[in-house]
């Protein structure tokens, strides 16, 4: 049975989420619910003209970095000079391109006015982080998510450029690499990061590893 939050600051187990992962509908997204739901392996997803929806699927698609994949061809391109990587320069660009990113099968973004305005506060307390890959002087390729303890929770990522997403990404996973970071969370399938070696793993899985590594 779907839960329905209001302002009380909470969410049910996430062995009570349905099948296709959806938990509980309501609330707000305050950077304390926020951080509650991310240390709970919940992340909020819904359309504009819904209120919150927060899911938790069973199983999860992560990345453990020692398991990153990058092809020939990639390695040629992160030894060239065609991209600049920066971290945190262009945070509210970052997330902007992400949200008008055409993105196969999907309609329009769940990426609105309140999810901006959440996230950058999030960034602005120093939890949410953007990994940008820069072309002559322009922002052309990039992600956003969340940096708890030794978790990174990923949440979208766009590309103008070919290979611009998946070389701020690989330019990222050295970044939390060196940070000890353990964990990645991927969310949701996508072929994209499929390719580069991401997989499912078990939700309570998931969980554990959460509790443990994002403090």
């Amino acid at each position: 049975m779907i839960a329905f939050l209001d302002d009380k600051l909470w969410f049910p187990p996430v062995t009570e989420a349905l099948d296709d992962g959806l938990l509980a509908i309501g609330g707000d997204l305050t950077t304390d619910r926020l951080l509650l739901a991310y240390h709970n392996g919940i992340f909020p997803w819904f359309n504009e003209d819904e209120p919150p929806m927060w899911w938790s699927p069973d199983p999860r698609f992560v990345l453990f970095p020692d398991e990153l994949k990058v092809s020939k061809s990639m390695k040629q391109v992160l030894r060239g000079n065609k991209f600049e990587f920066r971290v945190n320069t262009a945070f509210e660009q970052v997330i902007t391109n992400c949200r008008h990113a055409v993105r196969e099968g999907q309609d329009g973004t769940w990426i609105g006015d309140e999810v901006v305005a959440a996230y950058t506060a999030l960034h602005k307390a120093g939890y949410a982080h953007s990994a940008e890959a820069w072309m002559n002087g322009e922002l052309v390729g990039g992600l956003y998510g969340i940096w708890l303890g030794k978790a990174f929770f990923g949440e979208s990522m766009f590309a103008k450029a070919s290979n611009a997403s998946k070389f701020a990404f690989i330019k990222w996973i050295d970044v939390l690499t060196q940070h000890q970071v353990a964990l990645i969370d991927c969310q949701v399938y996508t072929e994209h990061l499929e390719s580069l070696g991401a997989r499912m793993i078990p939700r309570a899985d998931f969980i554990d590893m959460v509790q443990q590594l994002a403090k």
